[in-house]
């Protein structure tokens, strides 16, 4: 019996995907659940999943491909003794019947088994497609790493390798070097939508500082006892989420979006937090964060931010949205003026905390201050409105026992 793989429902804002990898080759023995391929959206990698254990028969697409919601990636022939396959419920009924009333089934042959590899030349281990990619760039393939059975290299193997590897250089008229890298899938979605806000939203960054003297004797006070209590550090978003859900209830035009002509007022908080990956910037979000604690925010984005590294933040996480927050200040950036995710109408940029003189009830004195940016469209939202978001930030931040009265 076959089962075929095929691409799995995309959500409705991804229109298609890219195959970046098989993980299995045809003829390769293969368990329920294990992942088969890669696929890269606008937003995340995707796992394909094998639906049954066997053996692939066939892989229908290349890696490197573009594939939309429904098409044959695979076929897998089922065998009842593979890794991982479960006893068909009717076994026991069928043990029950005599013996001469029950119907031969063929039976699937296993696959034969592989002759030991013979000691060849690097090229031997080349699939077809892989040996034309390493001829036209003129690569070795004994400085490549194969994938495959006994160390077999695919096309992907080799794609995967001049994406690591320093791009062949080209010369200008002037003697100068240049590189050229094309953009992987997500990088260009990125560049997209970034273009897109600054050409659709009338953008304005507006400013202001925070005293964060308060802020952080509460947290030293405190981050072990929360740490031991809950299991998590006891960072800076979460008071940052806590004052910003405070300030969108004072002014929820900021919280809202345009649709065509029309406001949309939200009347729920969903703030995405910016997380940089070596595949670029993604946003996943907290939902419903007026309804989230402290600790319940904090496990949330340290879970986003390991989970960006692996890739495995879902398409669900990244989609909606109505206020985000960007921490520059983990880079080192001392002011900036942060991008709209649209089609939200406002961002938070935090940034780095650095040691300042300024005046306090007439006398200098070194306080840690961070500057903080609101970039909003001004569109739906007034310089008015902005100015007053910021500060009612700001005053939460440096009185942080407004965010528990809620004042």
């Amino acid at each position: 019996m076959t089962t075929e793989v095929r691409v799995p429902q995309l959500p409705e804002s991804v229109a298609d995907a890219t195959l970046v990898t098989w993980h299995k080759n045809a003829g390769d023995t293969v368990a329920r659940d294990e992942n088969l391929a890669d696929l890269e959206t606008d937003k995340v990698v995707l796992e394909v999943p094998a639906p049954v254990a066997g053996v692939i028969k066939s892989l229908d697409r290349k890696a490197g491909v573009t594939v939309t919601s429904g098409e044959l990636l695979a076929v897998i022939e089922e065998q009842a003794g593979a890794p991982g396959s479960a006893p068909k419920p009717a076994a026991k009924a069928e043990a029950k019947k005599p013996a001469e009333s029950r119907k031969a089934e063929p039976m699937v042959p296993p696959p034969p088994p592989q002759a030991a590899p013979k000691k060849e030349e690097s090229g031997g281990k080349l699939s077809p497609a892989a040996r034309r990619l390493v001829e036209e760039n003129k690569l070795s393939a004994d400085q490549i790493a194969g994938s495959g059975r006994d160390g077999r290299i695919s096309k992907s193997d080799v794609a995967h390798h001049l994406e690591a590897a320093p791009q062949p250089s080209t010369v200008t008229s002037a003697g100068r070097v240049d590189q050229r890298v094309p953009m992987s899938r997500l990088r260009a979605r990125i560049a997209q939508r970034l273009v897109e806000a600054q050409s659709t939203a009338a953008l304005l960054t507006t400013f202001n500082e925070v005293d964060m003297q308060a802020l952080m004797a509460l947290r030293t006070r405190y981050k072990e006892a929360f740490e031991k209590r809950h299991g998590v550090r006891l960072g800076f978003m979460s008071f940052f989420a806590k004052a910003c859900i405070e300030a969108l209830r004072r002014f929820p035009v900021v919280n809202a979006s345009v649709e065509g002509s029309d406001i949309v007022y939200h009347e729920y908080y969903d703030i995405g937090v910016a997380v940089s990956t070596d595949r670029g910037l993604i946003v996943p979000l907290l939902r419903d964060v007026d309804r989230m604690d402290f600790a319940s925010i904090e496990k949330a984005v340290t879970s986003f931010a390991d989970r960006a590294r692996k890739g495995t933040i879902t398409i669900e996480e990244l989609t909606g949205g109505t206020f985000s927050i960007t921490n520059g200040g983990v880079f080192g950036s001392l002011m900036s003026t942060p991008i709209v995710n649209a089609p939200q109408s406002a961002i938070l940029g935090m940034h780095k905390v650095q040691e300042r003189p300024i005046v306090v009830e007439g006398q200098v004195v070194v306080r840690p201050m961070m500057y903080i940016a609101l970039t909003y469209d001004h569109r739906i939202i007034d310089g008015r409105e902005a100015v007053q978001f910021l500060v009612a930030v700001k005053e939460a931040l440096e009185d942080p026992a407004r965010l528990l009265l809620q004042v």
